[in-house]
This record gives C-alpha cells, sequence and structure tokens, in this order.
C-alpha cells in the first residue's frame, strides 16, 4: 500500500440531511479506492446521525462519530484525532466530488512527496436558481490561481485554496497546526500557516470539487464570516511574514477599505505613505496622514506597498503602473481586497 498511501478524509456534518446521500455517494464513487471517511456529527437535529450510521454499516471506511463541541472548528479537531492516514483532505457535507478527484490528488501528490500541498479548482452548483455573482466570481479567481500556482502571491486578496481543495502529509499538516486555531475563516488562516511554514503549494488545472451555494451556508449566515475583507487576519500575517520595517509602507487606496486599512494600520503602531487618483482627497489630512498623487511612489525608495482598490478594472491599471516603475508582486506590493 506504499504506493496507495490511506487518504483521511475529514468531514464535519451539521443539519445537512437533504445533500447528505449526494455527498458520501460522490465520496464512495472515487477511482481511488484507498480512503477512509471521517465523520464528526456536530448535534445535528435532522435525519444526519441516522444517515450516517446507515452508510457507516454498509462501509467499514466510513466512521462516524459525535462532537462534544460545538461548531465547526472543534468538530474539525475531533475528526482529526481519529485519523489513520497519510495524507489528509477534507470535505463538506453538502458539497460533492467528482470521481477522479482523490485519484488526481494523490498522483500529483507523489510527484513532490512531504512538504508540497496539493490545490485544485472548484466549481458551484445549486440545486435550484442560479449561482450567485460574488461567487462566481471567486470561483473563476480561484480556479485562475490553481492554473498558475499563484497562491502565495494572491494571498492577501482572498483564499486561495478553498477548505476542501487540498490534499497534504499528515507530517506536514501536524507542522502547520492542523485545526489547532479556534481562528474563522479557518481554511484562510490555514492557507497563510501554509505560507508562514514556506510549503510548497502546487496547484492543478481541473476541477476537483463541487462546491454547493445555497442560502443557508454559514459563509452566508455565520458572523465570523460578515466582513468577508478579513484584513485583521490578513495584516497579523503580513506583519508576522512580510513586513520589512526597513522599507517605507505605502497605502494605496481612499474609498472605505483604504480607510479602514489606515486605522488598523496606525493600531500596528506603523507610518505610512497614503496614496490615491482622487483629487478632491490629495493633500486631505485623515487619521493624521496627508494623501498623496500615486505619482509621489516615484519618489519613494523601496516602499512596501498594500493596495486597497477593489475594482478589476482598477487593478489591473495599478499593475501596469507597479510594473513600470520596476515593482513586483509578493515583495513589492500586495492586493488586500
Amino acid at each position: 500500500m506504499n504506493d496507495q498511501p490511506l487518504v483521511s478524509v475529514i468531514m464535519a456534518v451539521k443539519d445537512t440531511a437533504p445533500y447528505l446521500h449526494d455527498c458520501i455517494d460522490s465520496i464512495i464513487a472515487q477511482s481511488y479506492q484507498h480512503w477512509e471517511l471521517i465523520a464528526v456529527n456536530d448535534h445535528s437535529s435532522d435525519e444526519t446521525p441516522a444517515i450516517l450510521q446507515e452508510y457507516a454499516a454498509k462501509d467499514a471506511r466510513i466512521r462516524v462519530f459525535n462532537s462534544v463541541g460545538h461548531k465547526l472548528i472543534p468538530t474539525l479537531q475531533e475528526g482529526y484525532a481519529q485519523v489513520k492516514g497519510t495524507l489528509i483532505n477534507r470535505m463538506d457535507s453538502d458539497d460533492k466530488m467528482p470521481d477522479y478527484k482523490l485519484q488526481i490528488l494523490v498522483d500529483e501528490w507523489k510527484k513532490y512527496g512531504k512538504g508540497t500541498v496539493i490545490a485544485g479548482g472548484t466549481q458551484h452548483f445549486v440545486d435550484e436558481g442560479e449561482v450567485g455573482d460574488g461567487f462566481l466570481r471567486y470561483e473563476n479567481w480561484l480556479n485562475q490561481v490553481a492554473k498558475t500556482s499563484t497562491h502565495y502571491q494572491e494571498i492577501y486578496q482572498e483564499c486561495v485554496i478553498p477548505s476542501h481543495c487540498w490534499i497534504i502529509h499528515k507530517e506536514d499538516f501536524d507542522a502547520v497546526g492542523a485545526f489547532d486555531p479556534i481562528i474563522y475563516p479557518e481554511d484562510y488562516d490555514l492557507c497563510f500557516r501554509m505560507y508562514r511554514l514556506g510549503l510548497n503549494v502546487v496547484g492543478i488545472d481541473k476541477i476537483l470539487h463541487y462546491w454547493r451555494d445555497r442560502s443557508n451556508r454559514i459563509s452566508r449566515t455565520w458572523e465570523e464570516y460578515k466582513d468577508n475583507r478579513y484584513f485583521d487576519l490578513k495584516l497579523r500575517f503580513f506583519y508576522e511574514i512580510d513586513r520589512d520595517k526597513s522599507r517605507p509602507l505605502v497605502l494605496w487606496g481612499a474609498g472605505k477599505n483604504g480607510k479602514d486599512m489606515a486605522k488598523l494600520l496606525l493600531s500596528h503602531k506603523d507610518t505610512f505613505h497614503w496614496v490615491c487618483d482622487n483629487e478632491r482627497k490629495i493633500g486631505n489630512d485623515i487619521y493624521g496622514v496627508v494623501l498623496q498623487h500615486f505619482d509621489d511612489l516615484k519618489e519613494i525608495e523601496s516602499p512596501q506597498i498594500i493596495i486597497v482598490v477593489t475594482s478589476p478594472e482598477g487593478k489591473a491599471e495599478i499593475q501596469k503602473l507597479l510594473i513600470s516603475l520596476g515593482k513586483k508582486p509578493v515583495k513589492d506590493y500586495w492586493f488586500f481586497v
């Protein structure tokens, strides 16, 4: 079995009875068969526990547990404590896998071995109506990131690896802290911990997960996901990993996002230049910082630049300008959107 490592799929489950058969059937249908499913019931009030037990009785690879703690991360922690596998994957109980998902992830991981995370693309679906525009934009962006393996270059924009669309060796997962931090969004925090440790992330240009869009998904309903800019999380890792205090810091953008970011930078006791292209704001003193025209970047030696302009058109124009100034992403500038 050394050539077919056991894949432990960890799945927190809460009140997803209408979708659970489709989900588990898609796991059973995997062409790669050397897996175990660790399904942890988080105090469900519908038929979820009975459905889980039904599957566990039919397939010894499916093991079912009941969560002592409440909410997603404690449930994942309890599942992770039960794994027997070498490779770790996570599944959401209302989603589905294409039948080739685990095979592709394992085959690709075997090319690199420990120290590498394999990440693929995702596709949203709904039972009725249409997928929301925001999720479609996120999906398209994620798939481009996977196609180009630009996870770390894009990491300050949004979560670059969906929670269900990666595979990692257990030793590497332990090294980044597994599901230990009680920090939401847990998948985004995990991406930053992979970045901090310096794990190699290899993207696959293929859809590896079918992601259900529904009105009551937790990303729509939980307070923890309400402000989906996650500036606090991003800045915490920025100061830990990328901020070079020997270089001047520049904030680009004077809209709401820019003002919110400025307040956070000041809370970190950092000094910064603040630039924009809005003639009405240039020269204004906001929070004790005078706004400058972005042309002034030419006079600032070796800056690190945080950009909070959100429109795709604005981002493209700024990238062209920064390239003309000889700037490169990751060490010179980052988009926070």
